[in-house]
């Protein structure tokens, strides 16, 4: 039974930045066209490696969310965090302004790189000119804090402020430690989400280098692919997404829409290897029973799960094998999809993505497929909605994180009551 003295949190505004659509219409356009928006990469020479596709967003112009001194001080990371918080403030109807400081206002961010591929980019006029050559907000712009601390910035958010680096998880944490912020008053709103602008050279050859993502050389859109026997490794994104996570007495009292309600959360670790899943999946099977616990739900409530299913061969067969261990008899009747093919996988972002795919799947009631799932996998047999999406009433929903380092995050949403 839920506990009817605990502060309740509630998303009530979307901001997604993905390669299938940015703005909450267009990115749900995109999930709904079932399509991919995996494509060669175009901003840099990717012979050298053995991976050559991403989800690069293409139509992105900062001078159309940017004036021009506000853009000197911020990278593409930086921009993406910003904008998307904007874009989910203006969803959720939130009234905000730098003139007027909202002390119960506060953002909790994740991503797993940061400004490094900023970083990058200025060594490269370091080397040619020194540090005349770089820009001289650099300091300012490599580190992950750069998330929060420039929304705050830029909307008045004078709440608890912090951006959290854990790995492929960060996102879901980011929404996960909102739900907590909100449950012990520490704020009555928090911007929740997670941003990643990691296609450059270096980062994505050093990916490339450890073999993790995929080295197909067929049809791009068709690289990722979570589930299917003929999946090689993940394929790297970029992009944001920022929910705006409300108490729920303060979002009834504006009259705000309630996507979903954030009900549970969990973290923890493998303390095995920093980039394969513990063979027993212990650790996940943990990390998705506490999440339930937290939500205070049976197994056999959760309608749909979005998992990690990141398409390496060792992540995606032992997901599965966990949920099978979490869900018992419950999980041949558990619709389970990837949506990584859909905005590949933007790392620190990706959490916060999947969220609002979850969220939004919630509020449609239809479920996102897995797309790309061609070849059956004897080691993956449950429903993975392959290929094309299905209407279903959804009640509840759990979110799935598994991120280099071991590191596990669930979170669990639900439809308000």
């Amino acid at each position: 039974m839920r506990n009817d003295t605990q502060r309740r949190a509630v998303i009530t505004g979307i901001g997604p930045i993905t390669c299938i659509g940015t703005g909450k219409a267009r990115f749900w356009d995109g999930v709904r066209a079932e399509k991919s928006g995996i494509k060669n990469i175009s901003t840099f020479d990717t012979t050298a490696f053995h991976a050559h596709c991403a989800g690069e967003i293409r139509d992105w112009v900062p001078e159309d969310h940017f004036p021009p001194h506000r853009l000197k001080r911020l990278d593409r990371y930086a921009q993406f965090s910003v904008a998307s918080a904007q874009m989910a403030l203006e969803d959720a109807g939130l009234p905000f302004s730098r003139e007027q400081p909202q002390h119960r206002v506060g953002v909790s961010f994740g991503t797993a790189l940061g400004g490094i591929a900023n970083a990058e980019h200025q060594h490269a006029h370091f080397l040619k000119k020194g540090t005349r050559g770089i820009n001289q907000t650099l300091a300012l712009q490599v580190f992950g804090g750069s998330a929060h601390s420039n929304i705050a910035i830029e909307f008045g958010f004078r709440g608890v402020g912090t951006t959290n680096s854990n790995s492929c998880a960060s996102g879901t944490v980011a929404v996960g430690e909102a739900l907590r912020y909100i449950r012990d008053d520490f704020a009555d709103v928090i911007i929740a989400g997670g941003a990643e602008a990691p296609l450059s050279p270096l980062t994505f050859g050093a990916f490339a280098i450890i073999k993790a993502m995929s080295q197909s050389l067929n049809d791009p859109a068709e690289a990722c692919r979570p589930f299917d026997l003929a999946r090689d490794g993940f394929v790297m994104g970029e992009g944001a997404a920022t929910l705006v996570i409300e108490e729920l007495e303060h979002a009834r009292a504006r009259g705000a829409h309630m996507y979903a309600e954030v009900l549970g959360y969990s973290l923890n670790n493998d303390a095995f290897h920093m980039t394969s899943p513990l063979p027993s999946g212990e650790s996940c099977i943990r990390a998705m029973n506490h999440a339930l616990a937290d939500a205070q739900l049976a197994p056999e409530q959760i309608d749909y799960v979005n998992a990690h299913a990141s398409s390496t061969q060792l992540n995606d067969s032992t997901e599965v094998k966990a949920l099978k261990e979490v869900f018992g008899g419950h999980a041949s009747r558990l619709a389970v999809s990837g949506t990584k093919a859909f905005t590949a996988h933007p790392l620190g972002a990706t959490g916060a993505i999947e969220a609002a795919i979850s969220a939004l799947a919630l509020d449609a009631g239809w479920i996102p497929p897995t797309l790309n799932r061609d070849n059956p996998d004897p080691d993956c047999d449950l429903d993975v909605v392959p290929n094309f999406g299905r209407a279903a009433e959804l009640n509840y929903v759990l979110s799935n994180s598994f991120g280099f380092g071991g590191i596990n995050s669930c979170v669990i949403l639900g439809r308000v009551e």
